[in-house]
């Protein structure tokens, strides 16, 4: 059933409140930037015209139809189970090879953003969390759908993630430039020591066993190491393979790690597991007034949590949803209600992993750090663009950076207008069978990996890290931490011995400079907190039911 039949005047409001946000958002830049060239602070006008430059990249022919591709496919992926974004990504980094920078990055990043989105359609309609971020919405979602409530608990999700992706674009535009002007500081011994941060705050949010996420970062290390050293050019680790002398491609490591070893992953899993036998009928997408009411408080505090966790590496968007829904439910009156249909228990966690996946832009675009896998993938393609991440992004390609910052507001409401008036054609893509899908995915990856080098070797190795990537998940190992090792490995060990050389040989340049010092100070307390059994013990249960809600 079309869902356009029975709220056609709802979704009237919401086309034309989106627009409307949109052009309410064109005049006040414009207005803002008037005023501010006129007599404000340089920096103040400086934002404001670094917007509409943003504005004008994110709106050219090209960068907006390559918006609405990544949100199309974001919102696609998020509805299908079994294929997530970080898959997606890692499939489609071939096809950004031959685009310019801007609308490749805009089209990866809608993906993942867009993924975000459409994991809520499945969690209400089916029970089925589409991406792992949605999980915890399939809890309330799923059961207001059953008492025939799945519209007012769809449009609530979409308003809520609206509302939160807005206010992660705006922070994004706030904060990016004072943290890259603060980024220009840093030296050799302070890049180091924040990558170092970021890897043991990797390890701490991780799902699973510490021991294990800390054997999978090191594996990640060693495996971006493979090659030949720049500084001396002799080979290490290719063990004759000529192929190995430039190293280990990335574009292998995760379609091997992220595509090969899902597909093997979902083809375990029986099919009624991974297809929705009963689909929850959507009669209306209007909420009513005590809807909105309830909403309301959890759409701000899960976007206040979402903000926070997006910055810190990990598995921040799971980790939000939840972490919102507990809050929610303490804060609740009646906590009963929670699990048996409760809207706070959608509003929140949608918006909470909605703002995570807009933030954790911050550190990739300002600082050039991943905060988990699919970060590290922006950051290959990225490098596969030819642009070297970090701070020097903003000032030296200063359209691609404010052109993704607006893409991501326009993207926004591209994803309401996406998810709410088709979600008829959403449940037909649900309903075709896995073993149908499967090969044509197969079949991407192979063309991907292939397409890197024109060589069979490469997807030989994306077939070894897929069978790898099996086993780990196996074993209870996540592949997000062997990726950001990967990808952090090689500009740790140049800035290590980049400040080695400056200091001549003194290891102590660590912890002589300040920032390099605290951020070390930072990463050692997060270890030792982590070993303390009362944490260790706390952060096992919430890891555990974030993972098995």
């Amino acid at each position: 059933m079309n869902p356009l039949d029975k709220s056609g005047e709802f979704m009237k409001k919401i086309v034309l409140g989106i627009f409307a946000i949109l052009a309410l958002g064109f005049a006040a830049f414009a207005f803002a930037d008037g005023i501010a060239t006129a007599g404000a602070a340089p920096a103040e006008s400086a934002i404001f015209k670094n917007l509409l430059l943003g504005f004008t990249v994110a709106l050219g022919w090209q960068n907006l139809w390559y918006c609405f591709v990544g949100c199309f496919l974001g919102t696609l992926i998020g509805v299908l189970p079994g294929i997530g974004p970080v898959a997606t990504i890692a499939m489609l980094l071939p096809v950004t090879f031959n685009l310019p920078p801007t609308p490749a990055l805009i089209m990866l990043a809608g993906i993942y953003y867009g993924a975000s989105y459409g994991g809520s359609t499945t969690a209400i309609l089916v029970n089925l969390p589409g991406e792992s971020s949605s999980v915890v919405t399939c809890i309330d979602g799923y059961q207001m759908g059953r008492k025939g409530r799945a519209g007012p608990a769809l449009a609530i999700a979409a308003m809520g993630s609206f509302f939160a992706g807005t206010v992660g674009t705006i922070l994004i535009a706030l904060f990016g430039p004072p943290l890259a002007e603060l980024a220009f500081e840093f030296g050799a011994a302070e890049y180091f020591s924040m990558m170092v941060l970021g890897l043991v705050a990797a390890v701490v949010m991780a799902s699973g066993s510490l021991v294990k996420a800390i054997a999978m970062i090191l594996t990640g290390l060693l495996l971006g190491i493979v090659g030949t050293d720049v500084n001396s050019g002799i080979a290490r680790y290719d063990f004759g393979i000529s192929e190995l002398s430039d190293g280990i491609g990335f574009v292998s490591v995760a379609m091997g790690m992220f595509g090969f070893a899902e597909i093997v992953n979902n083809l375990e899993a029986k099919e009624a597991d991974r297809s929705g036998a009963s689909f929850s009928e959507v009669k209306s997408l209007m909420p009513t007034a005590e809807d909105f009411k309830l909403s309301i408080g959890p759409i701000i505090r899960g976007t206040s949590l979402g903000t926070i966790f997006g910055i810190l590496p990990g598995t921040h968007t799971v980790i939000a949803a939840f972490s919102s829904y507990t809050l929610e439910k303490k804060l609740a009156r009646f906590p009963k209600r929670f699990g048996h249909g409760a809207i706070e228990g959608v509003a929140g966690p949608e918006s909470a992993n909605n703002a995570a996946a807009q933030t954790c832009f911050i550190p990739l675009l300002t600082l050039g750090i991943p905060t988990g896998a699919v970060m590290a993938l922006m950051i290959g393609a990225m490098t596969i663009q030819g642009i070297a991440p970090g701070p020097q992004v903003m000032t030296q390609k200063p359209d691609l950076f404010w052109g993704m910052i607006a893409s991501m507001w326009i993207g926004n409401g591209m994803l309401v207008l996406l998810n709410l008036p088709l979600i008829s054609i959403w449940v037909m893509f649900l309903k075709i069978p896995y073993r149908i899908l499967f090969p044509g995915v197969c079949l991407m990856c192979c063309i991907g990996a292939y397409s890197l080098n024109n060589s069979a070797v490469d997807v030989y190795f994306a077939a070894g890290f897929g069978i790898f990537g099996y086993f780990a998940s196996k074993w209870g190992c996540e592949p997000a931490p062997l990726l950001l090792g990967f990808v952090l490995g090689p500009l740790m060990e140049e800035n290590l011995r980049r400040a080695m050389l400056i200091s001549r040989g003194d290891p102590m340049v660590f912890l002589t400079r300040p920032i390099s010092c605290g951020q070390l100070i930072v990463a050692a307390l997060l270890l030792l907190m982590i070993v303390l059994p009362q944490i260790r013990k706390k952060r096992e249960e919430v890891l555990t039911e974030s993972d098995g809600t």
